[in-house]
């Protein structure tokens, strides 16, 4: 009565069983490394039908290891994020391919597998844009932005997170790109420190900035993080006298004073005559006899 069942099983597991021997399991494909703040993902493909895959990695000349999560697996990613402890090691991996959880495979064979390029957390994984905040001087001279160290996957002993300054220390900068908010022209800065001041803008204008990591020590198309959300600063309304330089105020205080000149001389101008006419008019009136 489940003769047909039992019999499509026991042709699944030879051909199962065929395959593994002679070794025909799917290789993994596309095998790389994908890290952000130094949380590390070791990601392949394709998804596995009727096998599984699992993960081997080490250091640069030590033995090999097996995160637990990813052995005999159905996921096509592992995170190695604390298995790669020492940041400046340099690491490789294999994915291998094997038969599903609960069939073991022979201990004579090797099952196939793909090895991934080298990575090395520290100049490796990529910095996520940061967070920043503006303030404006009072006199409107000098702008302030304070970039906040943005934290990492990585823990200290106390199993707190790690930001990008506790890693990176002294290697660690700041690039900003900015700019008048209806200009087009950019200007640039690196700082050393997370309290970034910029003195040589124009008072009262509103300046848009950028901002990301760099670390000059790491391979030149590596050096530099994501970039921030554009934020831009306040706009000053300005007096008479930041509008306008004093040449042109006093130029126009002058014509003012001209103009008013020209009014007044007129105005006298006008009643002066106005009163010899009037005086001509009584001259001509003849007198009355008595």
């Amino acid at each position: 009565m489940h003769t047909k069942p039992f019999s499509l099983l026991c042709v699944w597991l030879l051909v199962l069983g065929k395959e593994f021997v002679s070794g025909t399991f799917p290789k993994a494909q596309n095998v790389s490394w994908y890290s952000l703040n130094f949380k590390t993902l070791l990601t392949w493909g394709p998804k596995p039908v009727n096998y599984s895959y699992t993960v081997e990695f080490s250091k640069q000349n030590e033995n090999r290891e097996r995160n637990p999560l990813c052995i005999q697996t159905s996921d096509t990613e592992c995170d190695l994020t604390a298995d790669l402890k020492e940041l400046k090691g340099r690491y490789n991996a294999d994915v291998l391919s094997e038969p599903v959880r609960g069939l073991n495979p022979p201990d004579l064979i090797e099952p196939p597998h793909t090895t991934s390029a080298w990575f090395i957390p520290y100049q490796d994984t990529i910095i996520g844009s940061p967070e920043f905040k503006i303030t404006v001087n009072e006199d409107q001279r000098k702008i302030t932005l304070y970039v906040k160290d943005t934290p990492t996957a990585v823990l200290n002993e106390q199993k707190q997170r790690m930001t990008i300054r506790d890693i990176f220390k002294d290697d660690l900068q700041y690039k900003v790109i900015y700019k008048k908010a209806k200009s087009s022209g950019k200007k640039e800065k690196f700082s050393a420190s997370s309290e970034i001041e910029l003195t040589d803008l124009d008072r009262g204008e509103s300046y848009c900035f950028n901002v990301q990591a760099y670390i000059p020590s790491r391979p030149i198309d590596k050096q530099l993080g994501e970039l921030s959300h554009v934020q831009c600063s306040p706009k000053r309304d300005k007096s008479i006298f930041e509008e306008y330089s004093l040449a042109v105020i006093a130029g126009a205080i002058l014509s003012i004073i001209v103009i008013i000149s020209v009014v007044i001389a007129v105005i006298v101008l006008c009643y002066k005559r106005q009163q010899r006419a009037k005086s001509k008019a009584k001259e001509r009136v003849p007198l009355r006899h008595v």
